[in-house]
């Protein structure tokens, strides 16, 4: 699944959005070094990182809120895995950004409310690692984000909301890392 991933993600990232492809590599190689504590769900959480940021490409884009989007189009295109398709729409606190735009009763309805098993080991993924690809500890990656939106954006606000969450998730994915050595 991760290699169909791979080039789903590569097709429509790589040349409209190169920094997003980026992040993209860099998400998908923090989603490998989690393989030793995810056994069986190693290969899936690989294939998340891959799409996770799929929605952003600009022939996918329908309502600008990239994990509702994603998630539509890995579901209604490509008929994927139920479990694939809900970690897209939910990684990285999804709901609360889906709030902030309008669009929770859509997301809920579509792809459920409660985020699905391997989503903290999503958002470990997703926030550590900056939008160039390089790993960096949360803390940074959530500080880089809040500038790039500056005050009152809706993504600022729902990752000010998020934060406690995130940051907790990255910090239980750290330890069972540490305790797998």
């Amino acid at each position: 699944m991760a290699m169909w991933a791979q080039e789903v993600a590569r097709q429509h990232l790589e040349s409209a959005l190169p920094r997003r492809w980026e992040h993209t590599q860099g998400v998908a190689r923090q989603a490998r070094r989690l393989a030793p504590i995810l056994g069986e769900h190693a290969d899936l959480l690989e294939a998340a990182a891959w799409l996770h940021d799929i929605g952003y490409a600009p022939d996918l884009a329908v309502t600008g809120f990239h994990p509702l989007d994603g998630a539509r189009y890995l579901r209604d295109v490509h008929h994927a895995d139920d479990h694939l398709c809900r970690l897209v729409a939910h990684h990285s606190c999804a709901l609360v950004e889906a709030r902030e735009r309008g669009l929770a009763d859509e997301l809920v309805s579509e792809f459920g409310g409660e985020p699905p098993e391997l989503t903290e080991a999503l958002i470990y993924c997703d926030m550590t690692t900056s939008p160039d690809g390089v790993e960096l500890p949360v803390e940074e990656r959530l500080s880089e984000i809040l500038s790039r939106y500056g005050d009152g954006h809706l993504v600022t606000r729902a990752i000010t909301t998020s934060s406690p969450h995130l940051v907790g998730a990255v910090h239980r994915v750290q330890e069972a890392l540490t305790a797998r050595d």
